[in-house]
């Protein structure tokens, strides 16, 4: 700006004096500004997609897929024996690729099948009311035409709202609508209808074909692999987000604040768990549609992965309270949380090694031969932090001391003075409670998970040989029996 000729202005009021840039430079300023902003938004976008890519490929190879059916489907444009054959409806072919090719196999086959039926469907009863309206004469050929649309549209419609047809066939039904419209409505003026509808069903069943033989053949993305491993990350995630929240209790100010941070992230994990209900819907439906691939076949039990999913928020639901228990600003004195941090850190490690087997049976879909003997150390954990609830020090006393002079005072003068009163140790009484309800979900937990490994023929468990096993035993099947164990009576 040196050696330019600017405009100052003076306050005499106030005596400060102002600068006035030139239009010319204000504009180049300006034009720097946003040039530099465009620039780092750019950058920031790149790296964004960059890492996205290397942390999820599938994300991009699902892109690249896309890109291959679309290109492959423009060839009906670009060759002028595959233009003939299919005419100027070709361009209903890239659209359908469009709006059909979906993330996994399952969802791309159920809209494929969908629109194919929808449009197949529609179209012949399209022609069919055609043919009826034009053997009415000219007065009721528009009549009969746009009584059809109205009770076929309605009825449509209405059955959009069954459950069934909302989870299944929903895109379907809202293509028939639109194809049946579109072929009564057009075909009162066009004279050569049936050849319309031949080419328009053509194109769809070959934009298609496309979509599914593109995504199941390269790199296929299956609904059902998806559940299975979401199913076994959120119970890992629920073993995580309890250790973390039971150890962060305890420890309480004693951690530095790079510890603080993981545990806050562990925490947090079960969040993830309790936003996966219409993830998991989402995919057991696509996962019907898909045929048989690696350890799943065409009648998979898919819905009890969605029964697997609601036992797991239900534990959820317990730590998310926890954490509310644990960040409340009111919290018992020290004493009574040393008395019960060894029972409750042993309930805590007995259920997340439960969950982590849990998480392993599912996974490997092998049959656990430790899962009776980590449900009885569980249970039995239960059992000592009930005992040791029971054994508290408390009184129902309406007024409460200083909460420093409760801190400070001597283990021996508290249990002399009958304990500390109710209000001060409600938020550990719930969290010791809270983490008997989870244990005790966690067994409804289990037996969610066995009824699947029944349903789903798991492998049975691999064990060690006993030293003088004879060799006729090497062929004998070894079947483990889940003897239910009750769990302690819910606090």
């Amino acid at each position: 700006m040196s050696g330019k000729l600017n405009w100052r202005i003076n306050n005499i009021a106030n005596g400060t004096s102002s600068v006035l840039v030139p239009e010319p430079q204000r504009l180049v300023l300006r034009a720097c500004t946003a040039i530099r902003r465009l620039l780092r938004g750019t950058a920031l976008f790149v790296a964004t997609a960059w890492g996205m890519g290397v942390a999820e490929p599938k994300k991009l190879i699902h892109g690249l897929k896309v890109g291959m059916a679309l290109s492959l489907v423009s060839l009906f444009y670009y060759m002028r024996p595959l233009y003939e054959g299919v005419g100027g409806n070709a361009m209903w072919s890239i659209m359908t690729v469009v709006v059909v090719f979906e993330y996994t196999v399952g969802a791309t086959l159920s809209k494929s099948v969908n629109r194919t039926t929808g449009t197949f469907l529609a179209g012949s009863l399209g022609v069919g009311v055609h043919w009826v309206a034009s053997q009415s004469g000219d007065h009721l050929e528009p009549i009969v035409i746009g009584i059809s649309v109205f009770l076929l549209a309605s009825a449509t419609t209405f059955s959009r709202f069954i459950p069934t047809v909302k989870t299944r066939f929903d895109y379907g039904a809202l293509i028939f609508i639109l194809t049946f419209s579109l072929v009564s409505v057009s075909g009162y003026r066009v004279d050569k209808l049936i050849d319309m509808a031949r080419q328009r069903v053509s194109t769809i069943l070959i934009g298609t074909s496309l979509c599914f033989i593109t995504s199941m053949l390269i790199c296929p993305i299956w609904a059902g692999d998806e559940l299975h491993n979401l199913t076994h990350r959120n119970i890992d995630k629920l073993a995580s987000s309890l250790e973390g929240c039971i150890a962060d209790y305890f420890k309480g100010d004693s951690c530095d604040d790079n510890s603080k941070r993981d545990s806050s992230k562990e925490i947090q994990a079960y969040k993830c768990v309790l936003n996966s209900k219409p993830t998991e819907e989402s995919m057991a439906n696509f996962a019907r549609w898909e045929p048989a691939h690696g350890h799943f076949s065409f009648r998979h039990p898919w819905k009890g992965y969605l029964k697997i999913g609601s036992l797991i928020r239900n534990c959820a639901y317990c730590i998310h309270t926890m954490t509310n228990c644990t960040n409340s600003e009111m919290q018992a004195p020290e004493f009574l949380k040393r008395q019960l941090q060894k029972p409750c850190m042993e309930l805590c490690s007995r259920t997340s090694r439960l969950l982590k087997e849990l998480a392993i049976m599912m996974k490997t879909m092998t049959r656990s031969s430790k899962l009776d003997f980590c449900l009885q150390e569980m249970n039995f954990a239960a059992q000592e932090l009930q005992d040791a609830l029971r054994s508290l020090p408390i009184k129902p006393e309406p007024m409460l001391r200083p909460a420093e002079d409760i801190n400070h005072e001597k283990p021996e003068t508290m249990a002399a003075s009958h304990g500390p009163p109710l209000l001060e140790v409600l938020p550990l009484v719930t969290l010791v409670s809270l983490l008997i309800e989870t244990a005790a979900r966690i067994e409804d937990l289990i037996g969610g998970v066995v009824e699947l490994s029944e349903t789903a023929a798991f492998k049975a468990p691999k064990l060690e040989k006993k030293p003088n096993q004879n060799q006729a035993s090497k062929h004998h099947t070894i079947e483990i029996q889940y003897d239910t164990v009750k769990a302690p009576p819910r606090a």
